[in-house]
């Protein structure tokens, strides 16, 4: 599992938001959000996840932002980081 950091330029903040408990109620298998950080005005938001991949959790909120969001994402590094959630089972 690791911990992916997505980005989220928002260009609909109305439908960028109504897609949250949708986003997270179908998230894939081993993913799993662990925070959402928007900012006041809603132009960007900055989402922990953790999850197996990062290319399969990008491939799947990139088909829910398609045309409302432009995203960037990364794998933290784990080994540097601190104020991390705490991790799932599984991780620990």
């Amino acid at each position: 599992m690791a911990i992916i950091v997505a980005q989220h330029e928002i260009k609909d903040p109305e439908k960028f938001f109504s897609l949250t408990e949708e986003v997270l109620g179908n998230a894939p298998e081993g993913a799993r959000a662990l925070q959402f950080c928007p900012n006041q005005d809603h132009s960007r938001a900055t989402c922990l996840w953790e999850a197996n991949r990062l290319d399969g959790l990008r491939t799947y909120l990139d088909q829910y932002s398609s045309g409302v969001a432009e995203n960037t994402y990364f794998e933290v590094d784990e080994q540097n980081a601190f104020g991390l959630p705490e991790q799932s089972p599984a991780r620990a």
